[in-house]
């Protein structure tokens, strides 16, 4: 495994240097329905990613988000996503990151977020440990849900029909906050070296994931779906913590899901 996570570290790196290239000078955006953006920074940074990994693991599968993919019978399967957080990219904000995981015979064993902006490389290995630029990294110490600082996303595509508003609400209410950066694997990686307590959403793909759940694992945290079922990378819905939150969590979960609220939503008041 230690050939195949330094070659993902090697090649995030170089799809995070093309990335932060296009990201200094700007780029246009194209929109691939109404909301959901891509750049010709996602199509660069995908293409350099499946040559390397095709020229180095030519027996591998490739399934990346823009459609690069290689399909063979090996038992090797890699997850890419070439820019994640491509709204925020073609906005100028600065959280976005390459990320890459293979997977063995239906398991993860290694995966790897990299931030070129601040340089930071999120790595893990199935039974080596996570890590941050060669740094071991562990979940934070949080045990109580109302001292955590948790992250979610919105979904770009049917936004009107996502329920998560109701559980950023409730969320958001009985805890120090609720962030939304915009790139899923970030706010994994970012539960994984503690600087969030936990983190949930609905609809992600494989891609977004499969990194960052791992190093979550490897740190030292929790992973479920949202209803405290295992996490499938082809699930509905996913929630990772630090894991002394993820019973509470999943507690305050499943009274959202069955209706019951905590904290009523506020009215609106008209102006005075």
């Amino acid at each position: 495994m230690a050939q195949f996570l330094e070659s993902a570290c090697d090649i995030a790196r170089e799809a995070g240097a093309l990335l932060a290239g296009y990201y200094h000078r700007g780029v246009q955006y194209e929109l691939k329905d109404k909301y959901d953006l891509v750049t010709e920074a996602d199509r660069a940074s995908e293409t350099l990613v499946v040559e390397r990994l095709s020229a180095l693991f030519p027996t591998h599968s490739i399934l990346g988000e823009e459609g690069g993919q290689r399909q063979h019978s090996s038992e090797y399967q890699w997850y890419v996503d070439p820019l994640d957080g491509t709204t925020n990219f073609a906005h100028g904000y600065p959280m976005f990151n390459v990320t890459l995981a293979l997977e063995r015979a239906g398991e993860t064993i290694c995966g790897v977020i990299f931030d070129p902006l601040r340089q930071e490389l999120f790595s893990a290995e199935l039974g080596g440990g996570a890590f941050l630029n060669g740094h071991r990294i562990h979940t934070s110490p949080v045990a109580q849900l109302e001292r955590a600082l948790l992250s979610t996303g919105f979904p770009s595509r049917k936004r009107h029909e996502s329920v998560n508003v109701h559980f950023f609400y409730q969320i958001a209410m009985g805890t120090h906050g609720v962030r939304r950066g915009g790139s899923a694997a970030i706010d994994l990686a970012y539960v994984a070296c503690g600087r969030l307590d936990g983190f949930w959403e609905f609809g992600l793909k494989p891609w977004d994931m499969a990194a960052g759940l791992l190093l979550i694992r490897e740190a030292g945290g929790s992973t479920s779906d949202m209803k405290g079922a295992p996490v499938s990378l082809r699930g509905r819905h996913i929630a990772v913590s630090n894991g002394p939150i993820h019973a509470e969590l999943m507690a305050l979960f499943a009274e959202i899901f069955q209706g019951r609220h905590r904290y009523p939503m506020p009215e609106i008041q008209p102006p005075e």
